[in-house]
């Protein structure tokens, strides 16, 4: 190993050991932290943030990334520093005093907004958030300044490298052009299909059991994560300590059951990320497009799926108790039951890129100054109405203050769930040109095939290739919307 080389290795072992740190102090504060914690968390959070960004701003890195790039000959050494000065350049363009402005906003408001989106505080969470969304919007302008991206297309870049907002509207355009009839068509078919609705109450211990099964089915390593609780179900921690959390209703499993099933998608791909490189940005994540990918593959391309309902109906009625409802047929209608309603993350997989849309045409108008954070509310409630048909006038609890990602900046995420989803449909429709008979290996429990091609594909690659590289090498073609609207109507249809 070349020395310049080997400076950055120990420069970037040293912040991943950061970032593992302040990734379980964040789901800490997220899932067990006691409610007088959150100001002395934040400050600790804000503090290690600081301490994260000197460490990528060195001013030994420059020397070190110029050399590599002219002394590394291995293929794989030269995209571990491809990555490395990406983060690198990102981080050097913001002063710490805006990461650790930022931090101590977000932390602040995030806390402040779990109680008060509750108590429908539109108001409250306002005098909050106003900072938020300017330390969001002077990021965004020294970000783009430097790398002449548009302001919102420089906080895309951070979830989603390469992806811009001239790509990303032209399918979300023709999302909201199939997408609406087709949910009109589908509503009409369901009508008059007859569902049973599952009866009784739903013990949270016995939703647990059933999700524990679940995640050893679909392959967690329980040596290296674990399952708990929070306000916003998410998966966090590091690839050697995956966090799952989601949240329980006792009138209802369905949400419970799910969201576990999705998180774990996310999880599997963290718990195979490539051990000699986890701790590298090559050995990291792609984007969170391909993230999102995962957790969709679990839940939407093989949980939601008849054969995969049919396999774990046993399940549900040995954990909570036998009757029709769980029957696999009609968990399968359940499970594939399209209804517009208020709540993103409860949406039904028809509905859900609408939401998606929505957010992505307010976040992009809010960072760019088209419109400011107290128009918000009337602009969600504008776009739900003519996308879904839904008012939410004044029910800011199911509007405009559902979500976390807003709370702490997280502006220029919500593309990546659609993406995720087009990402999806289109590995699962490689696995099944490979795999003829993959319905019938999903309903007899061999779920080997789906594992072993996201393996190889995609869980083992890491960051080795840009996103656009990984898609093509993984399915010998572009991202398209194509294989979305195909596996849309023929699961609907």
């Amino acid at each position: 190993m070349v020395a310049s080389y080997e400076t950055l290795v120990r420069s970037f072992t040293k912040l991943y050991r950061y970032q593992h740190l302040s990734a379980i102090a964040a789901w800490d504060q997220a899932a067990m932290m006691p409610q007088r914690g959150n100001d002395a968390r934040g400050a600790a959070l804000a503090e290690l943030a600081v301490l994260m960004h000197e460490t990528l701003t060195a001013p030994q890195l420059a020397a070190a990334l110029t050399a590599a790039e002219g002394e590394v000959t291995a293929p794989v050494d030269r995209a571990s520093v491809r990555e490395m000065k990406r983060q690198w350049q990102s981080a050097n363009l913001l002063p710490a005093s805006l990461v650790e402005q930022k931090s101590l906003a977000g932390s602040r408001c995030e806390h402040a907004w779990r109680t008060q989106r509750k108590a429908n505080d539109w108001a409250g969470f306002l005098a909050n958030w106003k900072p938020v969304v300017a330390c969001a919007r002077q990021e965004a302008t020294l970000l783009a300044e430097a790398t002449g991206l548009s302001l919102y297309d420089a906080l895309v870049d951070r979830f989603e490298p390469g992806m811009t907002a001239a790509v990303i509207e032209p399918m979300f355009a023709e999302l909201k052009h199939w997408l609406p009839p087709l949910v009109q068509e589908v509503l009409a078919k369901q009508r008059t299909e007859e569902v049973l609705q599952p009866t009784g109450t739903f013990p949270v211990e016995a939703q647990r059991a059933l999700g524990l099964e679940l995640m050893s089915l679909l392959g967690f390593d329980f040596e290296a994560g674990r399952l708990d609780v929070s306000t916003h179900p998410f998966c966090g921690g590091v690839a050697e300590d995956v966090r799952i959390t989601t949240r329980y209703r006792t009138d209802d499993f369905v949400q419970a059951m799910m969201g576990i099933v999705h998180e774990t998608g996310h999880a599997r791909y963290e718990q195979r990320l490539p051990r000699e490189w986890v701790h590298l940005p090559l050995g990291q994540a792609r984007s969170m497009g391909i993230h999102e990918s995962q957790s969709l593959s679990f839940e939407m391309q093989l949980g939601r799926s008849r054969p995969f309902l049919q396999l774990i109906a046993p399940l549900v009625a040995k954990h909570l108790g036998a009757q029709p409802a769980f029957a696999a047929d009609n968990l399968a209608r359940i499970y594939t039951r399209v209804k517009p309603g208020f709540i993103r993350v409860d949406a039904d997989e028809l509905t859900y890129p609408l939401h998606v849309i929505l957010r992505f045409e307010i976040e992009r108008a809010l960072v760019e100054g088209d419109i400011e954070p107290e128009d918000v509310p009337a602009l969600w409630a504008e776009k739900m109405q003519a996308y879904l048909g839904i008012d939410t006038r004044g029910n800011y609890t199911d509007g405009c203050l559902q979500d976390i990602h807003w709370t702490d900046g997280a502006f220029g995420y919500f593309p990546s769930y659609t993406l995720g989803a087009m990402y999806a449909a289109q590995f699962f429709a490689t696995i099944r040109a490979q795999v003829p008979d993959l319905d019938a290996r999903i309903a007899a429990g061999d779920l080997a095939p789906i594992f072993t091609w996201l393996d190889a594909n995609l869980w083992r690659q890491a960051s080795r290739w840009t996103t656009p590289e990984l898609v093509e090498r993984a399915t010998g073609a572009k991202l398209s919307a194509v294989h979305f609207e195909r596996h849309l109507r023929a699961r609907y249809l």
